[in-house]
């Protein structure tokens, strides 16, 4: 019988979203939460996102599918773009949580989270570092290509289909 595993994955929202996007086409965040569970044995998804008062739909459902949501307070740029930088509070949570997760998931491409990784592996705590784009992303996340896995290679299997 297969062993109980009691893994975290911490999401980068903002990194994931726009690098599926940017691939033209989006993810369906219901199949990724399964997927994680499935493959990852994730017990707890954390997804840390921009906080927009008009989206209280989208946060529900993404609750329902078992995301454990922290917001970031965003901010309208001059050119009327929407940023909510999530990095410390996804770093923040990672180390609050350590105790309590046997390894994490990271999801990001992002380079900033480059120290986390590097604390992570050096405790066996990294599972897996989960990039979004296997073509894009920072170069400062290459020294740990053997824990990366990349959600642009299972497309057809985490794609928004629509309704």
């Amino acid at each position: 019988m297969r062993r109980e595993k009691n893994n975290y994955a911490f999401i980068d929202g903002q990194n994931l979203n726009l690098s599926i996007r940017d691939q033209g086409w989006k993810l369906d965040f219901k199949r990724f939460r399964k997927y994680l569970e499935d493959k990852y044995d994730i017990a707890k998804a954390f997804l840390f996102i921009g906080y927009i008062a008009t989206q209280q739909s989208l946060y529900k459902a993404l609750q329902e599918y078992g995301y454990v949501l922290i917001f970031k307070p965003t901010l309208t740029l001059a050119e009327g773009k929407i940023k909510g930088n999530v990095d410390a509070e996804l770093v923040l949570h990672a180390m609050i949580e350590l105790p309590n997760y046997d390894q994490a998931v990271i999801v990001t491409g992002d380079g900033d989270f480059h120290c986390l990784v590097e604390y992570l592996k050096k405790q066996k705590k990294l599972l897996r570092l989960l990039v979004p784009n296997r073509h894009k992303y920072s170069a400062l996340l290459r020294a740990y290509a053997s824990d990366m896995a990349f959600i642009s290679d299972w497309r057809e299997k985490l794609k928004y289909e629509g309704k």
